[in-house]
């Protein structure tokens, strides 16, 4: 039943507040009537018997306190079809895209349900991205929620497109699956610029024809951003647990997104937690990031991909803090990297898949996986505490086989972490390169992998048997 007022006592930035008789439901949308004629969208976002606090969705610019509050009686619904796919909507659900207008199947509440816990099915199936510093070594898997932490300058944003533009299911042809692949993109506080490469990279490459995408500009009313990454999700889960697809939900930029909530939490004068943010930011993070998943006995899945930028390039600070709890690892974009021109500029060695050990091997990506992935880890790290040694005492005072660690490092990051934003690698490709570049040690030195598997797919060559003689001495 709606309920109409003209009792507005306040505007504080983003939020009215409004006096009312009865109580009203949390969440609810509300309708707000300027003395013009124009009516705004909003949602209750503080409720008790004598006032409510409304978050505005398209800003308070022009209300006032002549202008009416009709409360409609319902939360926030997403209209869901499967004719979403190939649409471009605003931060709010809106089509801006200038096709038709969506006809729904359903309509949803944007909050989700939660997930039971016994319900879930275990992730450890292998999502390829076509990027082998993560299909090699910090693999993604369907169901899991592995956030991409950047930096201001750094560029998420190219690695974004190349990953919705990439990332396929590999068919597995024992089981017979056939499920279908999405990508939902959720854009929070971009700018114009931003959303003009998107779209342009969109629609050349054709990756919009599987895409649903939400687009919340830098412009856009600041409370917008708190809705659009649940729409994503809402419509992620409906094409992934009703239509069977398999969704890669990628979200950026979770930095704008936690800002929003510091603003909103200051117009509501609300007593601020770490560095401004509201102390209930976790929860509020683990509302969005919970929402990936398997479920038993249902074909699709949702995968999530959150990008962040650091503040002052700092994981210590709450936004990738709190982001690293509540996820199943991380990627970190390297700024030094990006500086010497390598694309995309992923740093292994702080990067973490959890899920990948489940999500890979024999029958997922292929038997020498594991160990070549651990083998190439190791050598690389060596590689780089060498490094830190080498300013000190110069490579010359450093023995053959520190040497031979070095140049290790280098091919690792100008051959295997380097392929630029257009190569699309699978996972075969991303495995003989590892090989082709752990073919530089003599066999002891690959002491983290199966004899048989050396035996099968080591690459013999002239600089290997001097690099085995250079050890023997």
């Amino acid at each position: 039943m709606q309920k109409e007022y003209q009792t507005i006592t306040e505007i504080s930035g983003p939020l009215v507040f409004a006096e009312v008789d009865e109580p009203v439901g949390y969440d609810e949308i509300v309708e707000i009537e300027t003395p013009n004629g124009e009516v705004r969208r909003g949602q209750v976002l503080e409720s008790t018997s004598e006032f409510v606090a409304i978050q505005v969705f398209e800003g308070t610019s022009g209300i006032d306190k002549n202008s009416s509050v009709r409360f409609l009686g319902e939360t926030l619904k997403m209209p869901l079809t499967e004719d979403l796919l190939g649409r471009v909507l605003s931060g709010s659900g809106e089509p801006i895209d200038d096709g038709p207008a969506i006809e729904p199947e359903e309509r949803r509440e944007i909050v989700g349900a939660a997930i039971n816990p016994t319900a879930r099915e275990y992730p450890e199936e292998f999502i390829q991205t076509g990027v082998s510093a993560i299909d090699g070594m910090n693999t993604l898997v369907r169901g899991q929620k592995l956030p991409i932490f950047s930096a201001s300058g750094l560029p998420h944003n190219d690695l974004a497109l190349q990953v919705a533009r990439q990332a396929t299911v590999p068919e597995d042809v024992e089981e017979g699956d056939d499920s279908e692949f999405a990508v939902i993109f959720g854009a929070m506080g971009i700018t114009q610029e931003e959303a003009n490469e998107f779209m342009d990279d969109f629609e050349r490459t054709g990756a919009l024809e599987r895409s649903v995408v939400f687009m919340n500009l830098a412009d856009d009313p600041a409370v917008e951003r708190t809705v659009t990454p649940r729409l994503a999700l809402t419509t992620a889960e409906y094409l992934a647990f009703e239509k069977g697809y398999h969704v890669l939900v990628i979200l950026t930029d979770m930095t704008n997104y936690c800002e929003a909530l510091r603003e909103i939490g200051a117009a509501r004068e609300e007593v601020p937690g770490r560095r401004g943010y509201p102390g209930y930011m976790y929860t509020d993070l683990a509302t969005l990031y919970e929402r990936a998943g398997r479920l038993e006995g249902v074909e699709g899945s949702v995968t999530q991909i959150p990008i962040l930028t650091m503040p002052g390039d700092d994981d210590t600070h709450p936004i990738p803090d709190l982001t690293g709890y509540i996820t199943e690892g991380q990627i970190y974009v390297d700024r030094d990297l990006h500086s010497q021109g390598i694309q995309p500029p992923i740093d292994v060695l702080p990067s973490l898949s959890r899920l990948m050990d489940d999500g890979i091997g024999e029958g997922l990506t292929r038997e020498d996986h594991a160990d070549v992935s651990d083998q190439m880890y190791a050598a690389y790290a060596e590689g780089e505490d060498l490094r830190d040694l080498v300013n000190i005492v110069g490579r010359e005072a450093l023995s053959e086989r520190d040497n031979l660690y070095l140049d290790f490092a280098d091919r690792f990051e100008e051959e295997f972490v380097q392929q630029g934003f257009r190569t699309n690698r699978d996972i075969d490709e991303t495995l003989d390169l590892g090989w082709e570049l752990l073919s530089m040690f003599p066999k002891p030195e690959l002491n983290r992998i199966d004899e048989e598997l050396i035996e099968e797919y080591y690459h013999e060559d002239v600089e290997a048997e001097d690099a085995e003689e250079v050890a023997a001495d």
